[in-house]
């Protein structure tokens, strides 16, 4: 059994600054070509980390004006064996790449000691794609799938796993899994469409009582939609008190037409902003709030009003 330190306290008594969408930003904003959208292998050279360390110290700084804690989020969205495999990557680089991760996220944290705290997640991504409703999975197969991510970002150390639009429930529950085995806390978070609801029809509401059912993770994300799509999703009851992260996308455009598009959807500010202040109305736990696709440090700064 991997063990690592499992105090959660910080997730409910914090108040942190998430980064926003990495992979839009470096092709859109930076010119950086990332095959299969997998930023993951810029942790292997030299420009890669400095372009990282550069993306970071952004988000570092809002933080700062802010002041509040800082989550770093590992560049390991697609850092899975399918996903590892289309850009050549087998389960032993897939080990090495991922504890690499969260390594030079414990360096960069070390320069960071300015900020009020600074906690390193281990990223998650689906084994398919988040937009696209998975079928029928096996909770025990999503757990045995994504246990070699969970067990590096373990074996290395890190303060959280997190899992990013998850498309389904039972892959969330999996992911649960997975880490509860570990000895890792976990967060896990799902996408929604545009009328609040997960890609394979399900309601926020009911994929969160599912997991809580079985293995209760230390909390809930809702990524990569808009605030507006997101607040459609949010039935009353004592659940949203188990959503304690939110990274919404800067546009108010769907999946599929994100999905088309050939440049950046940087959206409304001003509109992502207020839309954002009715989330945290409604979400008494929230403690950690970024961006996600179309967002950079400009729109994350915004967000905490700084």
């Amino acid at each position: 059994m991997i063990t690592t330190p499992t105090d959660t306290s910080w997730l409910t008594t914090g108040r942190y600054v998430s980064d926003g969408g990495l992979e839009t930003d470096l092709i859109f904003n930076r010119g950086i070509e990332l095959a299969e959208f997998a930023s993951f292998p810029l942790v292997e050279s030299d420009h890669g980390r400095a372009v990282l360390r550069d993306y970071y110290d952004g988000y570092a700084e809002v933080a700062r004006r802010a002041g509040v804690g800082l989550t770093l989020e590992a560049p390991t969205w697609r850092a899975n064996p399918d996903w590892g495999a289309r850009v050549g990557y087998d389960h032993a680089a897939l080990d090495r790449v991922n504890r690499a991760a969260i390594e030079f996220l414990d360096g960069l944290r070390a320069s960071y000691s300015d900020l009020a705290d600074v906690r390193t997640i281990g990223t998650i991504g689906p084994r398919g794609d988040g937009y696209v409703s998975s079928g029928e999975v096996d909770p025990e197969e999503a757990a045995e799938y994504h246990r070699l991510q969970v067990e590096a970002f373990a074996a290395a150390g890190v303060d959280v796993v997190a899992a990013y639009t998850i498309p389904s429930a039972n892959e969330a529950l999996g992911i649960s899994r997975a880490a509860r085995r570990a000895g890792v806390p976990v967060l896990v978070g799902f996408t929604v469409e545009t009328d609040g609801r997960l890609p394979d029809g399900s309601a926020l509401r009911d994929a969160v009582a599912l997991v809580d059912a079985q293995e209760p993770p230390d909390g809930f994300i809702v990524n990569c939609a808009h605030p507006t799509h997101i607040a459609s999703a949010l039935d009353e009851g004592e659940w949203l008190g188990r959503i304690v992260q939110v990274n919404p996308n800067a546009s108010t455009l769907s999946h599929a037409e994100l999905d088309e598009a050939e440049e950046l959807h940087a959206g409304d500010i001003g509109l992502l902003v207020t839309s954002c202040a009715t989330l945290r109305e409604r979400l008494p736990a929230l403690s950690i709030v970024g961006g996600c696709c179309g967002t950079d440090a400009r729109h994350v700064a915004a967000l905490w009003g700084v």
